[in-house]
């Protein structure tokens, strides 16, 4: 069977039920992974995703902010949870779907001064990272898992519409690559998207609403990410390549979120 995996952060599930239901009309996912919902699991709209054949749910919400969801066709099954936000905010949730554990994560932005002793939120960050670094060496590597979601750290130097420039700039700065590498080697991750569109071509899936026009600026960022183990290499490579890929369209409809959503196929 093709699981398609698809991860987005929505910047407002309520806003933009909408324009789910179209993507979801369009690439037909299997399971979709929500980040920044801004709502309280009640406050979910569920008849919508149900209406748009995602029956399936597993919320995290928080009054406001943050918040994560898991919307599928298939039935989850609770997985071990990987709540490593030290605040306790609502940035992580977890599922078994098909036999693969999915945890779909909203990693902290960390503010705008790259300095721990001097920005809380960028400790958190970091913090984020080792926790999560660190329960995830603990896991099996042959076990099929993916990692998905708004990591908030561009990786490459083909992640970034200007590696020099954004290097001083929380998001690519060297410790938060750094952070992400160990991340992962922690059990030997597969970057998806980039198997698919290696580098040197450029990658992004946000752009800031600053742009009038984000293509023309094209100042985007490589922010979300699907991530899977070794155990699931075969899978998604069983058509001889990776079929993952960024849907920088989507960026472009009325009252768009600044990220697109990020696809990845998986043949179990």
């Amino acid at each position: 069977m093709r699981l398609r995996l698809c991860t987005w952060n929505v910047n407002s599930v309520r806003l933009r039920h909408e324009q789910v239901a179209r993507f979801v009309a369009d690439q037909a996912p299997d399971v979709l992974c929500l980040q920044e919902i801004k709502c309280r699991e009640g406050e979910f709209p569920r008849q919508a995703f149900v209406d748009m054949g995602l029956p399936h749910l597993k919320i995290a919400g928080q009054k406001g902010w943050h918040g994560v969801a898991i919307a599928s066709r298939l039935p989850l099954e609770d997985a071990a949870p990987l709540d490593v936000c030290r605040e306790g905010h609502a940035r992580c949730t977890g599922a078994r779907v098909a036999g693969v554990e999915i945890h779909n994560f909203y990693v902290p932005a960390g503010g705008d001064v790259p300095d721990r002793a001097e920005n809380p939120k960028f400790d958190h960050k970091l913090h984020f990272f080792e926790t999560l670094t660190a329960e995830l060496s603990r896991r099996d590597p042959k076990a099929p898992l993916a990692v998905v979601g708004d990591l908030n750290v561009a990786p490459g130097e083909h992640d970034v519409w200007n590696h020099k420039y954004m290097s001083k700039i929380v998001s690519h700065t060297p410790v938060e690559i750094d952070a992400f590498g160990k991340l992962m080697g922690s059990i030997g991750f597969i970057d998806l998207p980039r198997e698919t569109t290696p580098a040197p071509e450029k990658l992004a899936s946000w752009w800031s609403y600053r742009a009038a026009d984000f293509r023309k600026s094209n100042r985007g960022l490589r922010l979300d990410h699907i991530l899977v183990t070794p155990g699931l290499r075969e899978a998604a490579f069983r058509l001889g390549c990776a079929a993952s890929r960024i849907h920088d369209d989507v960026r472009a409809w009325e009252r768009p979120s600044d990220h697109a959503p990020v696809s990845a196929d998986l043949v179990l």
